[in-house]
C-alpha cells in the first residue's frame, strides 16, 4: 500500500497551556541517511513535552518541532543505510521531536523492537523513560545490588520505571509521593517504603530507616536540593533530571565536601546521537529481558486520542496520574 502524502499531528501553536496543542496536517516526513519512517501506533507523553509547549525545552538543531520524544508503531519506509531495520518492523524509538504525529522519523540506533508480549501503546511509554532511568541511574550513579536508591516522584513515569529498575537489580528503593494511593502504588511496584511528601519528612524517613541513600534520584529540584544533600549517604550520588521546583537555589554545600557526594545531573534529548545509540544498545541488553520477561511492566494510566493532546498535557499537569501517558494514534 503506498504511503500518504499529508499525516495528521500536533502543533505548538504558540507558548501557552495546554490550548495550544492544535490537530494539524502536514507532509510526510522523509527519512535520511541512517533513519526510518515509523507508521505511529502510539506515542508517550513525557513532562519534557510540557516545557516545550511551555516554550522552555526548544528541539536541538535539525530536530522536528513537533511535540514528542517516543514513538511505537510500524516501520514504513527505509533511508540510506537504515541497517537491520525493513519495513513492517514492529518497533519503539526514541526521538528527538516529531511524536505527536501519525508518522515520525526516527535513527535506526534508537529503534528497539517492541518488547515480546507487550502491546504498542505499553511500548510506547518505554523509550525516553527507561533511557532516563538506565542512564542516570544505572551509569551516571552506578547503582550497585545492596544500595540504596531514593526515588523522587515515585508515580511519574519516571519514577515508576526508576523504582521497578531499581528493585529489580538489587538495591533496597525508597520513594516519595504525595498522598497515601501514591505511597501503596510505590510500594506494590517495589518500593521497601514511600514517604507522603505531604505528612512526612523523607529525610528523616531515609535516617531512620538507612544510613543514608546512595544514590537519590531526584525530578524536583528547589527544597528539595538541600534536603538530598542531608539525606545523602557517605559518598553518595545525587542525579538531577529536572526542577520542578526551580533550578536556582542557595546550599550549603559543606556536607556535600564532608560526605564527598557527588552532584550531577543530564538532560537526554540533546546527547549526540552517537551517545544515545549507546544507552540504547545498554537497555536493550539490561531491561530488555526484564520486560520479555514479565519482571518489569510499563504502568500506563490513561491513553488519549491523537486529537486530545490538550487532555493529556492537562492530565500531567494535574500530577493525578499514575504512570504513563499515552497518545493512541492509530490501530
Amino acid at each position: 500500500m503506498p504511503l500518504p502524502t499529508t499525516m495528521n499531528c500536533i502543533e505548538i501553536a504558540r507558548p501557552g497551556g495546554p490550548e495550544v496543542l492544535t490537530p494539524a496536517r502536514r507532509p510526510l516526513p522523509v527519512p535520511g541517511a541512517g533513519e526510518v519512517l515509523i507508521r505511529v501506533i502510539a506515542a508517550g507523553v513525557n513532562r519534557p513535552d510540557v516545557i516545550q509547549r511551555q516554550g522552555g525545552y526548544p528541539p536541538p538543531a535539525g530536530a522536528s518541532e513537533l511535540p514528542g520524544l517516543e514513538v511505537a508503531g510500524e516501520i514504513a519506509a527505509l533511508g540510506p543505510d537504515s541497517g537491520r531495520w525493513r519495513i513492517g518492523d514492529q518497533v519503539c524509538a526514541l526521538l528527538a521531536g516529531g511524536g505527536y504525529a501519525e508518522y515520525a522519523v526516527a535513527h535506526r540506533d534508537l529503534c528497539l523492537p517492541i518488547p515480546a508480549g507487550l502491546s504498542a501503546t505499553q511500548a510506547a511509554a518505554l523509550p525516553e523513560t527507561v533511557f532516563t532511568v538506565w542512564h542516570n541511574v544505572f551509569e551516571r550513579a552506578s547503582l550497585q545490588a545492596g544500595e540504596v536508591l531514593l526515588v523522587h516522584g515515585g508515580t511519574s513515569g519516571i519514577g515508576t520505571t526508576a523504582i521497578q529498575l531499581g528493585a529489580a537489580f538489587g538495591a533496597r528503593v525508597f520513594a516519595t509521593a504525595g498522598n497515601a494511593e501514591k505511597v501503596t502504588v510505590c510500594e506494590m511496584l517495589g518500593a521497601v517504603k514511600a514517604f507522603d511528601y505531604q505528612r512526612e519528612d523523607f529525610v528523616e524517613g531515609i535516617k531512620a530507616a538507612t544510613t543514608g541513600a546512595d544514590v537519590i534520584l531526584d525530578m524536583v529540584g528547589g527544597d528539595y536540593v538541600q534536603k538530598n544533600i542531608r539525606a545523602a549517604a557517605f559518598r553518595g550520588r545525587i542525579v538531577s533530571i529536572a526542577f520542578l521546583r526551580g533550578s536556582k537555589v542557595e546550599v550549603d554545600l559543606m556536607p556535600m565536601m564532608l560526605k564527598q557526594l557527588v552532584l550531577t545531573g543530564s538532560t537526554l534529548r540533546s546527547q549526540p546521537v552517537a551517545d544515545k545509540a549507546r544507552i540504547a544498545r545498554a537497555v536493550h541488553e539490561n531491561v530488555w529481558p526484564l520486560l520479555e520477561g514479565g519482571d518489569i511492566r510499563p504502568l500506563i494510566h490513561a491513553t488519549f486520542p491523537l486529537a486530545e493532546a490538550a487532555a493529556s498535557h492537562a492530565l500531567m499537569e494535574s500530577s493525578k496520574h499514575l504512570g504513563k501517558i499515552v497518545l493512541a494514534v492509530a490501530s
